[in-house]
């Protein structure tokens, strides 16, 4: 019987399930890339490595531990990794990169990838360096020329397509270097006081545990501050991070099925309404309700597995392109396979998610009784009435909470996704119902009679009203939240050139170079906006607890991370305009005798479980210092300027090695070109940081990652279009008698047109209003509580996200309309008689 009633009306039942298809497919797409992600780590771990083993830290190896790094593995490599300025003589350009230093076989596995590529190889055996492809485009630098690093020229002996690990985002935010190890010393840049990480790397036989020789070494590893990583570790990390990326890109692609799953809803609806009189002839004839129900719940299963078949098809063919939309995000070439395992959770979960909204309708097909065959207007009891109905929607907020708990593994964020989700819903649907109401309450009867005829339409019987206004609204907040955000990342990062705001940094300013750097920057006419000393310092201890004690005791509430840093920590007398003081009192000059009084960020201190009156001992390049915690201050981060997690009163740490850092403002990119290259050529030392050239890699980053939002977006709103085209076309069925009618009592094709048109550019236009609503309301949120920036936004893009969709939304409906216009009345009656 299923079967058979299907024939009259299967396009219509495949119609509504292709708002699913693009959901099913955007998620199989995902999951295919994640386990192809998988794959390739496990395969490539040990290239992404370089080694068997990493040890690094960022102090040189002590006495202490050197004989046991001289003993590890068969084949052992260095690698000395810190930010410097390099300077091309040729073109007279300079730039902040990150130097290594390398001294060894490494890579083991893997490869310096360079053109030419014997380079990768020979640069280490002169005086020779390699140079990333984005600075040789930058300073239009050729292999021949040379580079200075510090005091000393290389010849670039190639150019450096990747290294192990390296990404294309990560080139272009820190471009590499490398020299040769044994010129290090030579450059005059491991200067005491230089922040440098170094690395060493170990080879062992093959099937020798490295793992196990890695857990061995942990315990003396920790007592030197020395950390370790191997191949499966790497594997791990790696994983976790593109866990991240996976689980974040599968939630938008659920979103695009959430939405999908309101097409469905409300074509089911539609075509069980179609259906009323057919399913009371049955009751007439002895069907009962169960089998009346059953008999549609057997179509919507299979057009259900049809599509979600349709939409896994489509997702194994679109995960072949996702590498190129990702290429600059990762570490490795990624090679892709068809993922079946994917591919079989796609038709499953599409399936279910079909018959789970789908249910809402059918239900109603139990409560239609045989009367209705003799008395059109018998009216079967309120649907709110059905238990099952609420039962209904029980399950689909249960399979949304579950679904969204097993991407991001976290009951919190399960339940905020799942309410943020049914909030906008509510929102949607109270905005539809709010408008029916005032049309039906405030009908203008004075208009003319196209306008009250496509206001009438938005409330009579058959109205799209609801599902439009969802399925719009929500693609619509979606687009618009992303373009918010980006804007608010932005804000984050960009700097305001206007002002006296400081748009170049000057570090690794030696004590006795400061007054010198201060002389060339006011003969440049640069002014001198802050100049402020920087100690490194490490902690020792919190009251009487130390970092073996924090690891062993997990109930102490000193946090063990508060010890798993280097400090960087100021002195001054008074706090800026930027600080404000939240307990305690600031004494800015330190008492003779007794412990020291510092102040802490407040937030930083509640994270880490300290508070006013700890007593803290630093490590001062092996000095212990014993300090109290005297305040606590809230600091801005916002904007260009020093901040510091602790700062120190006057009158101890002047003594105590350290460097400057300046803050100037240059008038224009030559004049900061001209005073790079003053300050390379005489301080090579000295690392500075050009904000205008930072934005431009902040922009060029984010408009990366916002166009592999965008591209996930986009299923969203491609289902949302399609749930659009959807509802136009099965409710065009019920709009083809009362068009013919009205072309019957007179009405000509352009007032049909009209109606049309109007109807469609109210929905659209309040959809795509309320849509702007709800996204200005996350992105404040975002503003507030996230990012801790002024919301701002921008309007114009708003305002043209509006005019689009309102206009989109007009013109499929005036497309998919116009097979109503271009029917004969006569033709149409005769159908219906």
């Amino acid at each position: 019987m299923a079967w058979r009633d299907s024939r009259r009306s299967r396009s219509r039942l495949l119609l509504f399930i292709s708002s699913v298809i693009l959901g099913i497919a955007a998620l199989v797409a995902i999951y295919s890339l994640g386990d192809n992600l998988r794959q390739n780590i496990d395969t490539q771990a040990a290239a992404l490595l370089g080694a068997d083993l990493e040890i690094s830290g960022n102090q040189p190896a002590s006495p202490k531990i050197k004989p046991l790094l001289d003993s590890l593995g068969e084949d052992r490599s260095e690698e000395r990794r810190f930010a410097s300025m390099v300077y091309f003589p040729k073109g007279g350009g300079s730039r902040l990169a990150q130097v290594r230093a390398l001294e060894g076989s490494y890579p083991y596995y893997g490869e310096l990838e360079t053109v030419p590529v014997s380079a990768g190889r020979s640069f280490r055996d002169s005086r020779h360096a390699l140079v990333d492809q984005t600075l040789m485009l930058q300073y239009d630098a050729k292999v021949g020329d040379s580079v200075k690093v510090g005091e000393v020229t290389f010849l670039i002996a190639g150019t450096l397509l990747k290294a192990p690990g390296q990404t294309g985002v990560s080139a272009t935010v820190a471009p590499a270097v490398y020299i040769p190890l044994r010129y290090l010393a030579q450059t005059g840049l491991e200067e005491k006081g230089s922040r440098i990480n170094y690395l060493y790397f170990f080879k062992y036989p093959p099937k020798t545990d490295v793992e196990r020789i890695a857990k061995g070494l942990e315990s003396r590893l920790d007592l030197e501050d020395l950390d370790s990583k191997t191949v499966e570790s790497q594997k791990e990390s790696t994983g976790r991070s593109f866990e991240d990326l996976t689980q974040f890109l599968g939630l938008v692609g659920f979103i695009a099925l959430l939405l999908g799953c309101v097409g469905v809803a409300s074509a089911v609806h539609i075509y069980i309404r179609e259906k009323l009189n057919s399913i009371a002839l049955l009751r007439c004839l002895g069907v009962k309700s169960s089998q009346a129900f059953v008999i549609y719940l057997i179509q919507i299963v299979g057009v259900g597995f049809l599509g979600s078949v349709i939409g896994a098809a489509l997702g194994a063919v679109i995960q072949q392109f996702l590498p190129l939309v990702l290429k600059d995000f990762l570490p490795f070439a990624l090679i892709t396979e068809i993922s079946w395992s994917a591919i079989g959770q796609g038709v499953l979960l599409g399936t279910i998610i079909s018959i789970l909204f789908a249910l809402l309708p059918l239900i109603s097909v139990r409560n239609i009784a045989p009367l209705r065959v003799l008395r059109a207007s018998f009216e079967s009891a309120p649907a709110s009435r059905d238990p099952l109905r609420w039962l209904v929607y029980g399950l689909i907020l249960a399979f949304v909470f579950l679904f969204t708990y097993l991407q991001t593994d976290s009951w919190l964020d399960a339940l905020v996704f799942t309410v943020s989700i049914l909030g906008a819903f509510l929102l949607l649907l109270a905005m539809a119902s709010l408008l029916i109401w005032l049309v039906r309450r405030f009908f203008p009867s004075s208009w003319s009679y196209v306008w009250r005829q496509a206001l009438a339409n938005l409330h009579r019987p058959n109205n799209q009203t609801s599902i439009l206004i969802v399925s719009i609204g929500l693609g619509t907040a979606f687009i618009c939240t992303l373009i918010l955000v980006q804007s608010l990342l932005l804000k984050r990062v960009t700097l305001s050139t206007s002002g006296n705001q400081p748009n170049i940094v000057l570090f690794d300013i030696q004590s006795d170079q400061r007054d010198a750097v201060l002389d060339l920057a006011e003969s440049q006419g640069l002014p001198i906006i802050q100049s402020v000393p920087v100690v490194n310092m490490r902690l020792e201890k919190v009251n009487d607890v130390t970092p073996a004690i924090a690891q062993k005791d997990t109930s102490n509430r000193v946090s063990r991370r508060i010890f798993g840093r280097e400090y960087r920590v100021s002195y001054r007398d008074t706090l800026t305009e930027f600080e404000e003081l939240k307990r305690g009192r600031w004494e800015g000059t330190a008492p003779a005798n007794g412990p020291v009084p510092i102040s802490m960020e407040e937030g930083f201190a509640e994270r880490n479980g300290v508070k006013v009156g700890d007593t803290l001992t630093f490590n001062v390049q092996g000095a212990l210092l014993t300090t109290v915690i005297g305040s606590l201050r809230e600091v801005d981060w916002n904007g260009v300027r020093t901040s510091f997690l602790v700062l120190f009163p006057k009158g101890v740490l002047e003594e105590a090695p350290q460097f400057h850092v300046l803050l100037t403002r240059v008038p224009s990119s030559e004049g900061s070109a001209n005073f790079q290259r003053a300050v390379v050529q005489r301080f090579p030392n000295i690392s500075i940081i050009d904000l205008g050239l930072v934005l431009k890699v902040l922009d060029e980053l984010l408009e990366k990652i916002g166009f592999v939002i965008r591209f996930m977006a986009g299923f969203s709103i491609l289902t949302g279009l399609i749930v659009l085209i959807s509802s136009v076309l099965i409710s065009k069925y019920q709009r083809l008698q009362e068009s013919v009618l009205l072309r019957t009592l007179g009405a000509s094709r352009k007032q049909i047109f009209s109606i049309t048109a109007l109807e469609y550019f109210f929905l659209g236009a309040l959809a795509a209003a309320t849509g702007i609503i709800l996204a200005l309301a996350g992105s404040w949120g975002l503003a507030k509580f996230t990012f801790k920036v002024d919301f701002e936004p921008q309007f114009l893009p708003l305002l043209l996200v509006f005019l689009s969709v309102s206009g989109l939304t007009v013109l499929i409906g005036l497309v998919n309309s116009r097979g109503i216009l271009s029917r004969s009345p006569l033709e149409v009656l005769r159908q219906e008689a």
